[in-house]
């Protein structure tokens, strides 16, 4: 087992690596960084220069990448352009806005797909079987800035229940957190009622109800605990794109989270407070994946004796 964490983890650093290299990259995109700075048709070249002697601009690429992990390794991740303060700070006000969010999505989704998967997949071709799926499919298909607005017109707007934006409450939360999780519900019922069923088929499966085990004593414990091994890994992408589509679902909302953070640095040609926001929330997605590599050897001990 030691071997396959370590595996894993240097493949997690190695995913890292990739994602500031690229990340790093696009500063350069747009030319020179300095232009980000000044005016260039207010600024002379000598002030220019001097600028990118003091960013270390003058400096060749790789070296300028050496010293910009360098400093990321000790938490400096530069200034935003916008704000005048350090990225970090800003990210780190914004973050448990986006973790919340992404948290409260990813609840409602494992409480909704769930229980929804195994009705569908133990009362096949049922009603049962048939709604569950139906709704999942619309959930899939549903695009995610058209179910925020959809749900704001008739719980903020028509019904006056909910309110329209902001973080405060739970009452603030409900909307946001159905919006960023209908997905994730409507994929992860789908994915549990194909394992679960796949499951149900097994040898030991039905020598459990052979050997007179109840009806929920088969599913709970020899179905559902091997059926959620795919599942999981389904989970910690989906948890991934809950912390990158809640870009979406803040910016509709204005929830303060470092998604909306983002538009706005993009919006304001903020470069490195994206390039900062893009490496932490990769770095959480890798951090992530590495907790679910663990969790397999929970789930599985045939990973463990691997």
């Amino acid at each position: 087992m030691t071997q396959y964490l370590l595996r894993r983890l240097i493949q997690a650093v190695i995913v890292v690596l990739g994602v500031t290299a690229l990340a790093f990259g696009v500063l350069f995109l747009t030319g020179d960084p300095v232009y980000l700075l000044v005016d260039p048709r207010g600024a002379t070249q000598e002030q220019i220069q001097q600028l990118r002697v003091r960013f270390g601009f003058d400096q060749p690429v790789p070296v300028q990448y050496v010293r910009y992990i360098g400093n990321a390794l000790r938490g400096d991740f530069g200034l935003s352009l916008h704000h005048g303060v350090p990225n970090w700070d800003l990210i780190v006000q914004r973050l448990p806005a986006t973790l919340e969010l992404a948290f409260a999505g990813f609840v409602i989704a494992l409480a909704v797909a769930i229980p929804a998967g195994i009705v569908a997949a133990t009362r096949r071709n049922t009603w049962a079987d048939y709604a569950s799926m139906n709704a999942a499919l619309l959930g899939q298909s549903m695009p995610v800035f058209w179910l925020g607005i959809l749900l704001i017109l008739v719980f903020s707007v028509s019904l006056g229940w909910l309110p329209v934006s902001g973080r405060g409450g739970i009452e603030h939360l409900i909307l946001p957190a159905i919006t960023v999780g209908a997905f994730t519900a409507a994929r992860t019922a789908r994915m549990v009622r194909s394992t679960l069923l796949e499951v149900l088929g097994q040898d030991y499966v039905r020598t459990a109800r052979a050997k007179g085990a109840g009806e929920r004593r088969v599913v709970l414990r020899h179905g559902l605990r091997n059926a959620l091994i795919p599942v999981v890994t389904l989970l910690g992408i989906d948890f991934g794109y809950l912390l990158g589509g809640a870009v979406i679902t803040e910016t509709i909302f204005a929830w303060p989270g470092a998604g909306r953070l983002a538009v706005q640095a993009i919006t304001n040609k903020d470069i490195p407070l994206v390039q900062s926001i893009v490496i932490l929330m990769a770095l959480l997605f890798v951090v992530i994946n590495l907790l679910v590599d663990v969790l397999y050897t929970l789930l599985d001990p045939r990973v463990r004796l691997a």
